[in-house]
């Protein structure tokens, strides 16, 4: 397989309401997508998990592009006519970092691959089942009475689990009254995002009992050490995510007893054969992983629940319906059936990608040159 076009679309899609984590508030899904073409004619698909700002780690959108353009992209092109997607993990290892820039460029030739070998993406990984539960991600709230309706619309919705974005200052009180509020029975989480560090310990443990599923990465992403310290004073299981970026980081973790539990973005790992590695890792060792997300379009979404199918993806992730972020969605959406999400069955990312739509949400393109 040979690269014959390279194309970067930077779009924008509003948000059906802004999202607000201890990073910030989102009003807008604004990324950039690289469709690519093979010389057989197959197209492959991938969308940017970064953000406009290195708030969420030290990839950035524009970062992005220039690594990829002028970096990646050469590495890529040098293995010419052998070029498949278990070959690009190495071919771009020389560039330090950027796995969210290394994770467009695999996912695009993996959905091209696949296509071109009439297979989808839930069977290239090992799904096991054909749908997935779905969970939902409740940004931080003006008032509780907010938080409260936005939680009731979800339940309505079908979710079959509700996670709360925390941070000082919003924490025990909004957990405390949804807890009370919907009843034991609710599957309820919680996300801090790196927000507090070991020295709020026992204020964190005030969660325990609250009877959440998990808390999600409550310190430094570079804090194992800590995260293992908490681990011992919680009740609460400890789950990673900032702090997971490879098997290996996913092995010492469990080593250390950072975690119990695992929150896999291919994206944040470089891709999908890592975050495959990652799932095998934890189910050695017993631990549970589950899918998150990061506000992605349809493009992004597909290939997501497609791992969230595979067997140690035993708990619902953050795979929720196109509506729950957008009015417009770049592919056919995503709809709740009985709180599960249908894992694509068609070649590649499963789903037509609705050029119509993405050239309306389009603000810029370019064509990347191949020599």
């Amino acid at each position: 397989m040979r690269i014959a076009h390279l194309e970067l679309r930077w779009v924008k899609l509003p948000l059906v309401t802004p999202f607000r984590t201890s990073f910030g508030t989102a009003h807008d899904r604004d990324t950039f997508l690289l469709r690519l073409v093979t010389d057989e004619g197959f197209e492959g698909w991938a969308e940017c998990a970064a953000e406009p700002e290195p708030l969420y780690s030290e990839e950035f959108l524009a970062g992005a592009e220039m690594v990829l353009r002028d970096h990646l992209v050469p590495r890529l092109l040098a293995l010419g006519d052998a070029l498949s997607a278990t070959r690009v993990p190495t071919a771009l290892a020389p560039v330090k970092g950027h796995p969210m820039a290394k994770h467009v460029l695999e996912t695009a030739v993996l959905d091209a691959e696949l296509r071109a070998a009439d297979m989808s993406f839930g069977r290239y990984l090992g799904a096991v089942v054909d749908r997935v539960p779905a969970g939902v991600s409740v940004g931080i709230m003006d008032t509780i009475d907010e938080l409260v309706s936005h939680v009731s619309d979800y339940l309505a919705q079908g979710y079959r689990r509700i996670k709360l974005k925390i941070e000082p200052g919003w924490d025990l009180e909004p957990v405390r009254v949804v807890r009370e509020k919907f009843g034991d029975d609710l599957l309820l989480q919680v996300d801090a995002n790196t927000a507090y560090t070991l020295a709020d310990a026992q204020h964190l443990a005030r969660l325990d009992p609250f009877d959440l599923l998990l808390i999600e990465q409550p310190l430094a992403e570079d804090d194992l050490r800590g995260h293992a310290a908490l681990a011992e004073v919680l009740r609460t299981p400890v789950c990673l995510d900032e702090s997971i970026t490879s098997a290996r980081d996913a092995a010492t973790a469990i080593a250390l007893g950072a975690c119990s539990v695992i929150n896999v973005k291919p994206a944040r790992v470089g891709g999908y054969l890592e975050a495959r590695r990652i799932h095998d890792v934890a189910v050695a060792n017993g631990v549970p992983v589950w899918c998150g997300g990061m506000l992605e379009t349809g493009i992004g979404r597909a290939p997501n629940v497609a791992l969230a199918a595979l067997p140690g993806f035993v708990m619902p992730g953050d795979t929720s319906a196109s509506d729950r972020y957008f009015t417009t969605d770049l592919t056919p959406p995503f709809v709740l059936d009985d709180g599960h999400l249908a894992v694509p069955t068609g070649p590649g990312l499963g789903v037509e990608v609705l050029t119509d739509v993405v050239e309306e949400m389009t603000t810029a393109t370019h064509t990347i040159p191949l020599t």
